[in-house]
């Protein structure tokens, strides 16, 4: 009989699987089916004025209630809103969700408005109140990550590392998922502002954009569901009062978009991060130009020279000055290829 090499009697720490021991491992739990998770660390982001906590309450809301989003199932589960960003509209937001909706926001679903800071105690003193109001195991929003951080440096490794580590003790003592609203840098192409450890960490993500002609989410990190498709929405306006002087008070509400347009838009394939440059300069340019209707463009449609788009692209192109022009001919070539742009002869216009 061989001797055991180790010496050692106890358990083995590692259990070694087979493939059929994996196909029968529990599926996916999710809180929304293919979005966001039941358990875990994920982040909404999008730029400023992009419709991020309005839609924020709207998965709140669907997520207390049980109620689809967006088409998706929804694990019923409590959610708690921290509210840290925008405080004097939340109110106004949720008067706008009941009215829209003819019903109040469900009972399950709480707000806490009291400042939070992630990186000190308040960590246990939130979970407490969370769990003894019932929301344990639920959705926790924090409204936003930079608010919950002062004075916390996003773009250091040993800040972020320290949020990172701060977020998941919060996960580890209510358990769920807790949803950080945050935003994007000052290039929207590059996603999530600051360290890249923070979407390293995450285990979904949903991005916000917007334009102006649309808005959309897409799912930006999955673990287990497919990425990148863009799902138009819009901002209902919504009167929840008037002000002393007979003046309209109004806020809105997020909906799905089902205009024939916003579909279109959504269906286009997901661009590349230099496409995405070119899209947005030749779209500002565009919506500037004075000229319309050129080689063959739909009566009206707003046109811009080749040559003028190629400069315009080139100055936003992350590259040194010898590549800049060649890398622009390429984004917009792709443009072009992938029905965004139309082209002939010397002009460019939407498509």
């Amino acid at each position: 009989m061989t001797a055991d090499p180790f010496g050692d009697a106890a358990p083995m720490r590692f259990k070694l699987q087979s493939g059929a021991d994996l196909c029968n491992a529990p599926l996916m739990r999710w809180m929304v089916r293919g979005v966001l998770p039941a358990e875990g660390l994920a982040a909404l982001y999008g730029a400023s004025g992009s419709g991020k906590s309005f839609l924020m309450l709207a998965i709140a809301a669907a997520v207390a209630e049980g109620a689809e989003w967006f088409g998706r199932r929804v694990t019923q589960a409590p959610a708690t809103y921290v509210v840290l960003e925008g405080e004097a509209g939340m109110g106004k937001r949720v008067r706008a969700w009941s009215q829209h909706h003819k019903r109040p926001v469900p009972d399950e679903l709480r707000f806490i408005a009291q400042p939070f800071d992630i990186l000190s105690n308040d960590v246990i003193e939130l979970a407490k109140a969370i769990i003894a109001g019932g929301g344990g195991g639920g959705l926790v929003i924090v409204d936003t990550l930079n608010r919950a951080a002062p004075g916390a440096d996003e773009n250091s490794s040993v800040d972020m590392g320290n949020l990172i580590a701060a977020c998941k003790r919060l996960q580890g003592l209510i358990g769920g998922l807790v949803l950080l609203v945050h935003h994007t840098g000052k290039d929207t192409t590059k996603g999530l502002r600051g360290h890249s450890s923070l979407y390293a960490a995450l285990d979904g993500a949903i991005e916000v954009s917007a334009s102006d002609t649309r808005r959309s989410w897409s799912v930006a990190k999955s673990k287990d569901d497919v990425t990148g498709e863009a799902h138009p929405f819009k901002l209902s306006v919504v009167q929840v009062g008037t002000d002393d002087e007979g003046e309209a008070i109004t806020s809105c509400v997020a909906l799905s978009d089902e205009s024939a347009d916003a579909i279109k838009q959504a269906k286009r394939p997901t661009l590349r991060s230099n496409q995405k440059i070119a899209n947005e300069a030749i779209g500002e340019a565009l919506r500037n130009s004075p000229h319309a209707g050129k080689e063959g463009a739909p009566t009206g449609r707003p046109c811009i020279q080749y040559a003028d788009a190629v400069a315009i692209v080139s100055e936003r192109i992350p590259a040194d000055a010898r590549h800049k022009t060649s890398r622009a001919k390429v984004a917009i070539t792709g443009l072009v290829e992938r029905g965004f742009l139309a082209i002939k002869g010397d002009w460019l216009w939407d498509k």
